[in-house]
This record gives structure tokens, sequence and C-alpha cells, in this order.
């Protein structure tokens, strides 16, 4: 005899297994969700103001600059074509296309005739009326009465050689002769100093390790290393083509080093600072906004 069929309940095995599994799926996605993207990336920009009043000028020349250090890289002509091209993108200012003014040897040429100037007026009369001892020779002046001048270096290899070619920036009728040639611009020179580096010692490096059960730690270790690289030591000096006076001028100073055993050309690494210091000189010129990100919680 077939009797009546009965009814399973929900609650079975079967049922409860499927229940559980469900459960299980639910709670993952749950901490899947909360484990996942809880933060946002917002990009800023962060706006600065020009260190210089260009309004008056419509026209800026990057003449040359007095450069020395490696003869690897020829700095005076790398970074003149370098201002230049940036300044073509980011500035409001025609950038004048002209030929590149060695002031090395223009500095040269003015020493040689303030010599040949103070040699033909005589010593003055405080050096004559003043005893000297041992009887040695009154120093050099300038064609202009000023300071003993100093002698400049056939080779610029670090900061004190580029110290007596400072005196050029001075030199206010020449620079204004420069600005009358060129229609009265904004005048950009100064001095550039790439120089080799080389160092050794103990230098401070995170090191990742594993224990037994695969998690990570780094922890820092000290190890002796010889490295070699490269220092960029420019200065900026912004002159008024319309009277020849210095405006402005900043100096800056980045240095870049390597393993020993890695060789990076020259040319790469002056590169490389220079991207470092192109933001700084255009922020002289104009407003420039730094780009970077915030991170928010949620």
């Amino acid at each position: 005899m077939i009797g009546p069929l009965r009814k399973t309940s929900s609650a079975g095995p079967q049922a409860c297994l499927r229940l559980s599994l469900a459960l299980a799926v639910a709670c993952l996605a749950a901490i899947t969700a909360a484990c996942g993207t809880d933060y946002y990336e917002i990009p800023i920009e962060t706006p600065i103001q020009p260190k210089l009043d260009v309004t008056p000028f419509q026209r800026v020349l990057v003449v040359g600059f007095v450069a020395g250090g490696t003869e690897d890289v020829d700095a005076n002509q790398e970074t003149v074509r370098l201002l230049r091209s940036q300044l073509r993108t980011k500035s409001s200012l025609r950038v004048i296309d002209a030929d590149i003014i060695p002031l090395i040897e223009v500095a040269r040429d003015q020493s040689s005739q303030n010599q040949n100037a103070s040699a033909a007026a005589g010593p003055s009369i405080e050096d004559v009326a003043a005893p000297r001892e041992g009887g040695a020779p009154p120093p050099s002046r300038s064609a202009n009465g000023g300071a003993p001048g100093m002698a400049l270096p056939q080779n610029i290899k670090d900061e004190k050689d580029l110290e007596p070619y400072e005196r050029l920036f001075a030199n206010t009728a020449y620079w204004k002769r420069i600005g009358e040639e060129f229609q009265n611009p904004l005048i950009v020179t100064g001095t550039v100093l790439f120089t080799n580096r080389s160092t050794s010692g103990f230098v401070q490096r995170d090191q990742e390790i594993f224990d037994s059960l695969g998690r990570r730690r780094v922890i820092p270790t000290r190890t002796y290393m010889e490295r070699k690289g490269f220092i960029l030591r420019p200065k900026f000096v912004f002159i008024d083509g319309r009277t020849g006076a210095t405006m402005y001028s900043e100096s800056y100073k980045e240095e870049i080093l390597y393993n020993a055993q890695q060789n990076t050309p020259a040319l790469s690494s002056y590169f490389e600072l220079m991207d470092r210091l192109v933001p700084n000189f255009l922020s002289a010129l104009s407003s420039q906004k730094i780009r970077g990100t915030r991170v928010l919680l949620k």
C-alpha cells in the first residue's frame, strides 16, 4: 500500500549546508568590501607666486653662463638650451633665439681692459702717500677706482675659481648695451658649476626579510659603500635689460650619487639634477603650480 507523500523539512542537512555557504559568501563579500578601497586619492595643485615682476617685459634673453667643472658636459650650452626650451612652454615671455655669448671670454676681456686702464692712470694719491711694508707695490685697481682686482683663473674647477667672474654681473654698462641690442628684454645669466663627486662611508639602507611563517619585515642596516656622482651648483642672475642692473639672483645646489660600479653618463646626471631645479627657476618668472595628491580615508 502506498501512503501519502510527506513533506520534508526545509531545515534538513542539505538546506543547512546551503544556508551556511550563502552566509559565508556574504561575509566574505562584506569583508572584501570593507578591506578593499578604503581611501580616496585626490589630486591637488598648490600655486606658487612669482618672485619677480616681469610685467614690464615682453621678451626674455638667456644669454649664457660662466660655467666650469667637468669637461664631460658643456654646462653653458646645455643650460641655455634647457632654460630656453622650458621658457617657451611655461612662460608668457617671448624667448629670443640668439647666439650664446661666451661670458668667460667677455669677463677676461673686461678684466684685461681694466688692468690696462689702471696701469695707464698710474697709482692713486692714497697708494703713493701710504707707506707699504717691505716696499711692496700697491695693488692694482679697476678702471673705476674700485677694489683691487682678482685674477681670473683659466680653468674653473670649484666655487673659489668662480668668485672673480662675479664682477661681470655688476657691469651695468655692458648689460645695458646687450639690452639695447635686443630691445630691452629680461636678461637671464649666471654661473653653473658641474663637478664630479666621490665619497665612501656607511650608508643606512632598508633590508627586507621574511621569517619562518612568511611574514615580511623591513629592518634598517648600515653598509659600507663607495659611491660616485655629480654636484650641480647653478646661480641664476636676472638683469633688467633697460638699465643693466641686477633684479634678482639665487643659488642652488643639488647632488646625486650612485654605486661605484654603476656607470652613469655625466650628461644624463646633469639633466636629472636640472629637472629638480627647473621649477625653482620658473617660479621666479611666473606663477607655477605644484601638482600632488592627498589621501582621504572613508
